[in-house]
């Protein structure tokens, strides 16, 4: 990324910093505020059910963040490009990870990070929304010195995978021990280490026990961690080749979300979701249309001239906007609002042949459902005695049955029968679990 090049108006400072989505850019937005820019893989972007998933993540953000500020590093718009999509965000640097590479975070700067990221998970979760890739590369420090989650959702949500809050859970006592190992020995790294192990019982535990021992830490608080933060920023590393940070179309990025004024800030975006929308979202109508075109452009000497072109494109986003926005209003009032998810019948399937030494036996659970989208939480039970798991499945809408798959593999000599049982713990028609059960035979 060339410095002094910009993005939707953002000037590029030339430094950066490589995510697992694309690659950071400092910046500094028309406004002369600090800001930051995500320009992702265009690999990671290639497909029109990829970018659909962002934009519905970056959505979810936004209206989250609309709501007060609950830890979440502000979004102030998602701009596409031809093949290339862009974040843009409040300051992304510097990251924990910044920090704890440069030294410069101490017990108490480590305990203020792990409480008040455990604390916008806590409400990321009760949104029914989870991160899906925290660790110390996706947690950024703000101006106030407070810990802010980047990237929420935008890992899992390019890859087609669904984040859970468990997958939070396990990487934030993996944070706090990583944290403790960083602060070598002593009372604070000790009472890190306990909190990590109280993640067991859940993010609010591990919280509360970082409140406890509070006195383990003199230096907790945001003010020390934003004096460690500051002057810190992302090094210097390659970025985009030339040509592309350069714009050579020099045309306009188009964005993929609605904003009144992008210099109002992110408190006051309005999202392309709701009841009625039509399947294809404006931003797939936008991509398929090929209406985009390079999200940067070079810096003019005239300055002013690239704004004015950003206003009519905000303009003719606007007009759009209008239309579909009435579309959707008169489709919502002809529809009856959609039932929730629920599952009527389970029928498991096991192999019919015998199971032969050191097999495999294949079961399959068919699950019938109204045919919503919803999530399903369900167990496979053995009755090798093994302890079941709670998994969970996404399912779409339109679709009236999935398969759930168990692989059952057998060592040893002997004979003996197995049985399976799939267990749909929710949601079901009657309120309660219900199941179906198959069995195989293994000969060695």
């Amino acid at each position: 990324m060339r410095e002094g090049a910009t993005v939707a108006g953002h000037r590029l400072t030339g430094r950066t910093r490589p995510s697992e989505v694309g690659t950071w850019a400092d910046a500094v937005s028309p406004d002369g505020r600090p800001s930051g820019v995500l320009r992702f893989d265009p690999q990671a972007v290639a497909t029109a059910q990829a970018r659909e998933r962002l934009v519905e993540a970056v959505g979810a953000d936004v209206r989250l963040h609309g709501g007060g500020p609950i830890g979440l590093l502000p979004v102030i718009d998602l701009v596409a490009a031809r093949d290339e999509v862009w974040l843009i965000t409040a300051r992304a640097t510097p990251a924990v990870a910044d920090l704890m590479a440069a030294g410069r975070l101490d017990p108490g700067g480590a305990a203020t990070v792990l409480l008040e990221t455990a604390q916008a998970l806590l409400a990321v979760h009760a949104a029914g929304l989870a991160h899906g890739a925290l660790h110390a590369g996706t947690i950024v420090i703000g101006e106030n010195g407070s810990a802010l989650l980047a990237e929420r959702g935008l890992l899992r949500a390019l890859r087609g995978e669904h984040a859970s809050t468990e997958q939070d859970v396990a990487a934030w006592a993996a944070l706090a021990g990583a944290l403790a190992a960083n602060c070598g020995q002593g009372p604070a790294a000790a009472a890190l280490r306990r909190a990590s192990a109280a993640a067991a019982h859940g993010l609010a535990a591990a919280r509360d026990t970082l409140l406890a021992e509070r006195g383990a830490f003199p230096g907790m608080g945001r003010e020390r961690l934003a004096h460690a933060a500051h002057g810190l920023a992302a090094p210097v590393s390659p970025g985009l080749p030339a040509g592309a940070a350069a714009g050579a179309s020099g045309g306009e990025a188009v964005t993929l979300l609605d904003l009144p004024n992008a210099a109002d800030g992110p408190g006051d975006v309005m999202m392309r979701f709701g009841p009625g929308v039509p399947t294809e979202t404006t931003a797939a109508q936008i991509w398929r249309a090929g209406r985009t075109s390079d999200a940067i452009t070079a810096t003019h000497a005239g300055g002013p001239a690239p704004r004015r072109r950003r206003k009519r494109t905000t303009a003719w986003a606007g007009t759009l906007l209008l239309a579909i926005l009435i579309a959707a209003v008169i489709l919502w009032l002809r529809q009856t609002p959609g039932a929730p998810l629920a599952v009527s019948d389970v029928d498991v399937k096991a192999p019919k042949k015998t199971v032969r030494c050191y097999g495999q036996a294949d079961f399959v659970g068919l699950v019938t459902t109204n045919g919503e989208a919803g999530t399903i939480r369900y167990l496979w039970i053995r009755s090798d005695g093994r302890e079941p798991l709670e998994e969970e499945q996404r399912i779409s809408s339109g679709d009236t049955s999935v398969d759930l798959p168990l692989h059952w593999k057998v060592t040893g000599s002997g004979s003996f029968k197995g049985t399976a049982t799939l267990r749909v713990l929710s949601p079901t028609t009657t309120g309660k679990a219900i199941q179906d059960k198959a069995s195989f035979t293994y000969k060695c």
